[in-house]
């Protein structure tokens, strides 16, 4: 065997192989035109050679067409043979085809000129759709139409016929040559812009792969993020977690002025943090999907007075006025926790980002909706920046990263709560003018009170006497919680695992325990909970963590447990959460 030609410089591999199963799928599609075409040849010729030579010869035909479809298919699927010796025998097999269907030649001078032209009609069109189903390919081409046409042209100039005259079948002759020409710059062109077309889809699909590996990198560096940010958070909560209930429990007791001082100095310093690390557990609990919206009818002025009774001490030592204008009729039917941590970000932000002038709450009816407009004479924002302050840890402003200001989280939470009640949300800021923030609420009956679970929260009760087991794996974390709920009047025990809290609640007999959702080893707090449930039926469980995972996150909310964030700096946080959790 002789050596194997080099891979064709004309276009990549592919190209071919795409090629042979073009071939594959088109040869099907024109087998039975053929057929038929050649069938009225072999009728028309009968009468002139016979029966036997005509209908023998349609036999071949089809006996090609059928041997054809059948390589070609196989080759198309011989991969294991290099495409230029695949693309050679293809090649062969279409001149055997076209030697096949220029036998049909042999009955060119029996025929009538009318008959004539009707077989070179045939044959002609023949030769144009291999074009077509070939994509061009020029050698394909060449071994069809080339002797087909050819032939077809030295018949017709040198067999005339007695019925018409001579240089009729000369211009015939010549016109069939011009054709050939054509088909083969028809071909050129074709193979050229099948190869370049098939380019641009290699190239399409390259992108497409790049593209989607760009979205996998920056799906997982999400993920990556978020692990960073429940890690980081849980990591620091535990700490924070200890000297804020230790500082509520030393608040407690009776000090000096200058003592007492130091530790509220100390625990609104603590807050100021935990509200840094409540913020990025906002931001975790709405990427795991675990925020669950429960929309209540109720006053939404009431809920807005209260929102600018708090804001206002904040308001006035820089100076500021903030107003509010609300018609009493103002009900609408939300999620209350999530419109107002909404309306809370949108003031606290026109407060802190203003320094002279005022601060606005006006709620407007405009047909079925309330126009909530939160407006100020703040610094305003540019142009340029509006769509980003919406993104994360972005704050206008803060090069500096002043820890004052927050980490810039705030708007981005605004956005995702906003899209989560399905409320419209609109930025108007002008720079050194002012800024304002537009909510658009659907209108709805106005309720008697608020939310009745948010009295719930404001309502202290007293947990004297109430029997509590505390577990987590951390001594100073079951310390100073054992301290403070002792100063609340509580029976304490605590254990450091779920073998010393079923120990514990033999004897203890405990009303509700306080357990860490994640403990040493594969220990959990929905564990521990369950197995104290064993022995003391009905107890009451109340999850206390740092971990801001989104997997743990969704497995608290399927466990049914109330959960607590640390740390704790509100004690009547704690009081709330555990009165709660042994009424739920």
């Amino acid at each position: 065997m002789g050596k194997t030609r080099p891979e064709r410089s004309a276009g990549p591999q592919d190209a071919y192989e795409a090629l042979l199963r073009l071939l594959a799928r088109q040869l099907d599609l024109n087998a039975i035109p053929i057929i038929c075409a050649m069938t009225v040849i072999a009728t028309v010729a009968a009468g002139r050679v016979g029966n036997a030579l005509a209908f023998g010869w349609l036999a071949l035909v089809v006996l090609s067409l059928a041997l054809r479809r059948m390589f070609i298919a196989r080759l198309s699927r011989w991969t294991h043979i290099p495409i230029t010796r695949r693309l050679r025998i293809a090649t062969a097999v279409a001149a055997g085809n076209a030697l096949v269907h220029a036998l049909s030649l042999y009955f060119f001078p029996s025929l009538t000129p009318f008959e004539r032209i009707f077989q070179t009609m045939v044959l002609t069109c023949l030769a144009a759709g291999n074009v077509a189903t070939s994509a061009g390919y020029f050698p394909w081409i060449c071994a069809y139409a080339l002797p087909m046409m050819l032939s077809l042209s030295i018949l017709w100039a040198f067999t005339p016929s007695s019925q018409a005259p001579q240089w009729l079948d000369r211009a015939l002759s010549v016109m069939l040559f011009m054709y050939l020409g054509m088909l083969i710059g028809l071909a050129r062109a074709t193979w050229r812009l099948f190869r370049e077309s098939f380019e641009i889809r290699l190239e399409q699909r390259d992108t497409n792969r790049r593209l989607a590996e760009a979205l996998q990198a920056a799906e997982e560096a999400n993920r990556a993020k978020t692990r960073f940010l429940a890690s980081a958070s849980h990591d620091l909560r535990q700490p924070m977690h200890t000297v804020a209930v230790f500082g509520a429990a030393l608040s407690m007791r009776r000090l000096d002025e200058a003592t007492t001082q130091i530790v509220q100095q100390m625990n609104s310093a603590l807050q100021a943090l935990a509200a840094q690390i409540d913020a990025l557990l906002d931001i975790s609990r709405l990427d795991a999907g675990v925020v669950k919206v429960a929309p209540i009818q109720f006053d939404f002025c009431s809920l807005l007075r209260r929102i600018v009774d708090e804001s206002t001490a904040n308001a006035r030592r820089k100076g500021l006025r903030i107003d509010l204008s609300c018609p009493e009729s103002a009900g609408v039917n939300v999620d209350l926790l999530l419109i107002e941590r909404i309306v809370r970000n949108l003031v606290d932000n026109a407060v802190k980002y203003t320094e002279v002038g005022w601060v606005s709450l006006r709620v407007d009816r405009e047909g079925s909706h309330w126009k909530v407009a939160i407006s100020d004479t703040g610094c305003g924002i540019s142009p340029s920046e509006q769509q980003r302050v919406f993104e994360e840890f972005y704050q206008v402003g803060n090069r500096e990263r002043d820890r004052t200001q927050g980490l810039g989280l705030g708007l981005s939470i605004v956005k995702r709560l906003a899209a989560l009640l399905q409320i419209q949300i609109e930025l108007e800021s002008e720079v050194n003018r002012g800024t304002t923030m537009t909510l658009r609420i659907p209108v709805s009956d106005p309720a008697a009170s608020i939310a009745p679970a948010l009295a719930s929260r404001v309502e202290q009760g007293r947990l004297k006497g109430m029997r509590v087991l505390v577990l987590d794996d951390e001594e100073g974390v079951r310390a100073s919680m054992s301290t403070l709920l002792r100063d609340l009047g509580c029976d304490v025990v605590a254990a450091a695992d779920i073998a010393g809290a079923v120990d514990a609640a033999r004897t203890a007999l405990p009303q509700i325990v306080l357990a860490d959702l994640r403990l040493r080893g594969t220990e959990t707090g929905i564990a521990a909970i369950e197995a104290v449930r064993a022995i003391v039926p009905g107890v009451a469980g109340l999850l206390v963590s740092g971990d801001t995972a989104p997997d743990r996150l969704r497995e608290v909310h399927e466990s049914g447990l109330r959960l607590l964030h640390k740390p704790v700096t509100s004690i009547s946080t704690l009081v709330d959460e555990m009165l709660a959790a042994t009424s739920a």
